[in-house]
């Protein structure tokens, strides 16, 4: 889920970097809509995911204030952390289930 570069879709128009402002803004307006989506279902691990990348990207900003910066890398980490455990888990074959499964792809 980490990446090393900002997300394209993190820069204005012009190419010029983000405000920080707008990504704070975007990402507490991603968590309270996850927040409510929560309630009513188990909740979307796509948002939570773009929750997790909106805070790398800011933690990532080397002009953003230092405990501003490991705020956002904590949470990051801790989004990432949801991400996983939302995930369905791997469907689990058992050898009968493989042997099946490729004859019918023949």
């Amino acid at each position: 889920m980490v990446s090393e570069k900002i997300n394209p879709a993190l820069v204005e128009p012009n190419g010029a970097p983000a405000q920080p402002e707008l990504l704070v803004s975007a990402v507490l307006h991603l968590m309270s809509h996850y927040t409510a989506h929560n309630q009513e279902t188990s909740g979307c691990v796509k948002l939570a995911s773009v929750i997790e990348r909106h805070l790398k990207a800011l933690a990532d900003l080397p002009n953003l204030a230092p405990v501003l910066r490991a705020t956002c890398l904590q949470l990051s980490e801790q989004w990432g952390t949801v991400v996983e455990n939302t995930m369905p888990p791997p469907e689990k074959y058992n050898l009968f289930s493989r042997f099946v499964a490729a004859n019918r792809v023949c």
